[in-house]
C-alpha cells in the first residue's frame, strides 16, 4: 500500500493509545472526551504511456562484408558462387548471400574455405587479407573463424580417415591419415587474441558497422550416440567435442568483452548433427557420400539456411528491417537472449 496508508495506521495507533491513557483519566475525572480518527487520503495513481516501438531501420543497398572460413563459403554446396579466387568455394547458397538477400544488402563475400584468423588480418598467397574490404561505408560485418587455427574441422577428415584404415577389409592398402591434432592451450590463447583484433579492426576501419560473430556448427552428436554418418572413433570424437567447446567459450568471450552480436549456433545444432537424418544442418562422412549435397563434414543446404534464419532473428530484433522474407523455414527454433552479447 501507499506511505500515505502505512502513515495512516500509525497515526491511528498513536490515537488509540492517547484513547487508553484518556480512559483512565476519564475514569478519575469522571469526564470523557471523544477521540475522532481521520481516515487518510488515498494516494493518486499516475498512469505512463509507454512510447511506441522505434521504426526498423532499413539496410537495402548498404554495404555488408562477410569474412571467415568454410562454414560461412560453403564449399560444395550448389550452385557454386563465381569469383576472383575458386579455391575459397564459395556457395551461392551460404549463409552470407541468404543473408544480404534477405535484407537487400550488398554483399562483400571474402568467406575462404581453409582460412585462419591469420588470413583475415593478412594474405594468404594470393588472396589479399579479408578484412581490407571493410570500408567506413560498411554497415554489416559477419565473422566465422577460428576452427582452422585449432584443425578443428580437419581432425574430422584425419578422424575418418584413422577409422576407415581401422575398419578397412582384410588385405586392402590402408590410407595414409593425418595425425588428430589436440591443441594445447597456447593455440587457445592466440585464436582469443586474434579474434579481439579481428573486432578491433573492424571497428576502426568501419565504425557503424554492426559486427556479428558467428558460432561453427555442431558436428557430432553427444558421447555414445556416434553414428554410421559420424565414422570416428570415440577417443578422437572426445577431442573434437573439447575443441568446439573451447572455441565456443572463446568466441562468447570476445563477444561479451567486445560488446558485439555472437550467433551460438554451436547451440541451435545440437539437435542437428549428422544423426540426425531428415534434421541434420551437417553432412558427416557416410559410406559412399557422393558429395551432391556439399563437402564432407561441412553445412548442408538446410544448415546455411538455420545459419541465415538465426542471424536474420537477431538483426530483427534488433531493430533491422526485413526486405525480402524467404519463402523457406520458419523463425529460428532454437535461440535465447542469452545466444548473444550487445549490439555493437
Amino acid at each position: 500500500m501507499t506511505f500515505f496508508f502505512r502513515a495512516g495506521r500509525l497515526g491511528l495507533a498513536a490515537l488509540l493509545t492517547g484513547a487508553c491513557a484518556l480512559s483512565m483519566n476519564a475514569a478519575q475525572a469522571q469526564t470523557p472526551s471523544p477521540i475522532r480518527v481521520v481516515p487518510t487520503t488515498p494516494e493518486p495513481v499516475v498512469t505512463i504511456e509507454a512510447p511506441p516501438p522505434p521504426e526498423p531501420v532499413s539496410l537495402e543497398g548498404e554495404r555488408y562484408v562477410a569474412m571467415g572460413s568454410s562454414f560461412s563459403a560453403g564449399p560444395g554446396l550448389r550452385p557454386a558462387k563465381p569469383g576472383p579466387y575458386p579455391r575459397c568455394g564459395q556457395s551461392q547458397n551460404n549463409y552470407p548471400s541468404l543473408l544480404a538477400e534477405r535484407f537487400g544488402l550488398n554483399l562483400t563475400d571474402r568467406t575462404c574455405s581453409g582460412a585462419m584468423t591469420t588470413n583475415i588480418l593478412g594474405p594468404w598467397k594470393e588472396i589479399p587479407p579479408q578484412i581490407e574490404t571493410v570500408t567506413p561505408q560498411t554497415r554489416l560485418v559477419t565473422i566465422t573463424i577460428g576452427g582452422n587455427d585449432l584443425n578443428y574441422i580437419g581432425n574430422l577428415f584425419s578422424a575418418t580417415c584413422h577409422f576407415r584404415n581401422a575398419n578397412r577389409a582384410p588385405g586392402s592398402k590402408p590410407r595414409t591419415c593425418n595425425a588428430v591434432r589436440t591443441p594445447q592451450n597456447v593455440d587457445y590463447a592466440r585464436v582469443e587474441m586474434q579474434l579481439n583484433e579481428i573486432v578491433r579492426r573492424v571497428r576502426s576501419q568501419a565504425p557503424r558497422a554492426r559486427i556479428v560473430l558467428v558460432q561453427y556448427l555442431t558436428p557430432l552428436p553427444p558421447a555414445g550416440q556416434l553414428c554410421e554418418a559420424t565414422p570416428v572413433s570415440p577417443e578422437h570424437a572426445a577431442i573434437v567435442r573439447t575443441i568446439g567447446k573451447r572455441l565456443g567459450e572463446i568466441t562468447d568471450k570476445v563477444a561479451r568483452e567486445r560488446g558485439v552480436l555472437v550467433v551460438e549456433m554451436n547451440i541451435a545444432s545440437k539437435g542437428h548433427t549428422p544423426c540426425d537424418g531428415e534434421n541434420a544442418w551437417m553432412i558427416g562422412s557416410p559410406a559412399g557420400y557422393d558429395g551432391s549435397l556439399g563437402l564432407q563434414w561441412h553445412l548442408n543446404l538446410a544448415g546455411m539456411r538455420a545459419t541465415a534464419q538465426d542471424i536474420s532473428w537477431w538483426l530483427i530484433n534488433s531493430g533491422i528491417k526485413e526486405i525480402n522474407p524467404p519463402a523457406y523455414g520458419d523463425a529460428p527454433e532454437v535461440q535465447s537472449e542469452d545466444g548473444a552479447a550487445t549490439i555493437s
